[in-house]
């Protein structure tokens, strides 16, 4: 095995009480235990690393949303503006698919109720991918601990045997056993504390996101119901400025183009 080769290859005058020589010596129950829970710990990392990318790619989507998508004169030209993998574009599309959709039922359905369904599955679609990987961070920062004081276990058992066989409680007798059983309390601490940081720090980004979602996802909805007269206020308050340049009434009154692509601000 690998622990047998490094052992093997190791100098002369190494620590006897060192990881190797532990694992060596507690055999293949030790072994497991510690692969198990490094592999627990690499996995960690990576969903930790993704996750972060992914969150952050679509922060980033939010921000251009806010600065063009709602300057548009419909919501096709504005879908066109974003990515075609962007999390908001998919809102909009599964939007503009429900709004065709509903043309084509013959159960009398509330047009609302029709929409925000539509909408709020694409959501719920998004957000669960968001969610992936997270259920195994909650996993592994709950159960590293037991799997570590599995090992700690085993480690004090081949001690008491030592101890037994013997008939006295050396040093030299426990050392290796009881180091074994502490190396795995503690790697199982080390692969626990990170998952949990990193489960609970990722949730409460994928919280934020969500809210911007669903704000997003309201908007459109908006647009959708009104056949375009309703737009959030960030495309109101775009027209403020010239809007009270101009000496008109404040932003609320405004005058629809009678156009089902959007709705323009005279003064």
């Amino acid at each position: 095995m690998l622990i047998s080769i490094l052992a093997a290859a190791a100098p002369k005058g190494e620590n006897p009480y060192g990881l190797t020589q532990a694992l060596k010596e507690g055999g293949l129950i030790s072994q497991t235990v510690f692969a198990i829970l490094v592999l627990m710990l690499f996995v960690s990392l990576y969903i930790l690393f993704t996750k972060l990318f992914e969150q952050q790619k679509i922060i980033n989507q939010y921000k251009r949303v806010r600065a063009a998508f709602w300057n548009s004169t419909s919501l096709r030209e504005g879908a066109a503006k974003l990515e075609k993998n962007s999390a908001y574009r998919q809102i909009v599309d599964d939007g503009l698919q429900a709004q065709e959709q509903y043309k084509e039922l013959t159960d009398p359905v509330e047009a609302h109720d029709w929409l925000h369904g539509s909408l709020a599955r694409s959501e719920a679609t998004i957000n669960s991918a968001l969610g992936g990987g997270l259920a195994f961070l909650a996993t592994t920062g709950a159960t590293a601990p037991f799997i570590g004081l599995f090992g700690t276990v085993i480690g004090i058992y081949r001690a008491l045997i030592k101890i037994g066989s013997q008939g006295q409680a050396s040093i030299d007798a426990v050392a290796g056993p009881v180091g074994e059983a502490l190396i795995m309390t503690a790697l199982g601490l080390v692969v626990a504390v990170p998952a949990v940081l990193a489960f609970n720090f990722l949730q409460r980004r994928n919280k934020s996101i969500a809210e911007n979602l669903n704000s997003f996802s309201n908007d459109v909805l908006g647009y959708l119901a009104s056949d375009g007269r309703v737009r959030p206020d960030i495309a109101k308050k775009a027209g403020a400025t010239a809007t009270a340049t101009a000496g008109t009434k404040p932003v609320g009154a405004t005058t629809t183009a009678g156009q089902a692509g959007g709705v323009q601000t005279r003064a």
